[in-house]
């Protein structure tokens, strides 16, 4: 029988201002895949990573006992792997780097969303503090342990920078922090990192980070308002008002007089969705048509992000974002459960430094006689790497009871 020859990687046409389907290189060297790109394969050590699978029982913004149908970690995920795909698609750029990035996004996120984030801050204040961002660093180039070779999951360069940079560049070009750091500093995990292998934190990310960062908004608006009204935190009569979320609204009774509520709902997440992603693809275009940008290291050196709203559509992210804050964030149920929840984060967080003989025996390892702020992080890392249930269920061990998050 002839040997079964494995064909090249299907490589899709890609611009000039896209990243090499070949990487950079890894920390740790390894042998080309014969089947997948450096991407394909970074996609994939993601998709199988345990923090992966627990994005499962992460809180968006309700908590599990909401209900099965409000948005997890894991559901916002994949909402945002698909977002990122079809904008990397449409301006040509790489769609596995950019759906790589968009699944690994959110894996540092404590359990309870950002309310136990802001309580594990605020216990790590003395410590470094505690940024998702970073931690997300740290699990997939510290805390999996699944390769003989290395710990985490030895992903490729250009994934790495642009899970730290999607937002944009950690340093002004003198090395001073940029703005979002200046009073506290680069979160410690990132500059241990940066120590062994430069990621250019002065820079902006290529432009498949920049397409994963922004379909990261355009699913959050989209599924919050979903979210919303489903819990009944407001009604759709509330969003008459609401820049182009009014503007569908009446689009939709125009063409579809008499739709029903849940259809109505359907229709403008679609609508929604659809309006944010064409109109970056539009402003992505225009950039990448413009002449200016003829590699991936041009759009580093851009100066400016380069996947964006246009500014009528910036606005009215902004109006989005203005009615939710007030109507569904700082909702009176919502700070209820989050009060709750910042609390048992707090308590756990305690109780595990004062006593490390809590954890498990491989999270205790070489902690004896350690100082503090080793100590302090070892703690954090156990709890971010909690879902909402586990938190619940130690708090519950630990002080003989746990609240009613409902």
């Amino acid at each position: 029988m002839a040997e079964l020859e494995i064909p090249d990687c299907v490589i899709r046409p890609r611009g000039p201002w896209a990243v090499a389907p070949q990487s950079r290189g890894r920390l740790f060297a390894e042998p080309q895949s014969p089947t997948r790109t450096d991407f394909q394969r970074d996609r994939d050590r993601i998709i199988h990573s345990t923090a992966f699978r627990r994005l499962k029982h992460k809180t968006q913004v309700f908590v599990a006992h909401e209900g099965d149908h409000y948005r997890t970690r894991l559901t916002h995920t994949i909402e945002v792997a698909q977002i990122a795909r079809s904008i990397a698609r449409s301006l040509a750029l790489d769609e596995d780097l950019a759906e790589a990035l968009a699944l690994a996004h959110d894996l540092g996120h404590t359990p309870f969303g950002h309310t136990g984030e802001d309580a594990l801050d605020e216990a790590m204040r003395a410590y470094g503090g505690f940024d998702h961002n970073a931690q997300s660093l740290r699990i997939v180039t510290r805390l999996e342990r699944r390769y003989a070779e290395f710990d985490g999951l030895n992903l490729a360069w250009e994934t790495l920078e642009g899970l730290v940079k999607h937002n944009g560049p950690l340093l002004q070009a003198d090395g001073s922090p940029v703005a979002r750091y200046r009073e506290r500093g680069i979160p410690v995990a990132i500059l241990e990192y940066q120590a062994q292998q430069n990621l250019e934190l002065e820079s902006f990310a290529s432009a498949e980070a920049q397409a994963a960062a922004i379909a990261d908004d355009i699913a959050y608006n989209a599924h919050d308002i979903d979210d919303g009204l489903r819990a009944g935190l407001f009604e759709l009569s509330d969003m008459q008002q609401v820049p182009l979320a009014g503007e569908l609204l009446a689009e939709i009774g125009e063409q579809h007089p008499g739709l029903d509520r849940s259809r109505t709902t359907h229709e403008l997440m679609r609508r929604v969705i659809t309006r944010l992603v064409e109109d970056v693809i539009g402003m992505g275009r225009a950039a990448f048509t413009s002449g200016l940008y003829r590699s991936s290291e041009d759009v580093r050196a851009a100066g400016k992000m380069l996947i964006t709203f246009s500014p009528a559509v910036a606005l009215a992210d902004k109006g989005i974002k203005g009615f939710l804050y007030p109507n569904m964030y700082r909702h009176e149920r919502v700070m209820r459960v989050r009060m709750h929840a910042a609390e048992m984060v707090t308590r756990l967080f305690d109780r595990l430094f004062a006593d490390i003989g809590q954890m498990p025996a491989e999270w205790c390892e070489g902690l004896e006689g350690a100082r503090e702020d080793k100590r302090a992080r070892r703690v954090a890392d156990y709890i971010a790497g909690m879902t909402d249930t586990f938190a619940i269920n130690e708090h519950r061990r630990l002080f003989g009871s746990a609240p009613d998050l409902r």
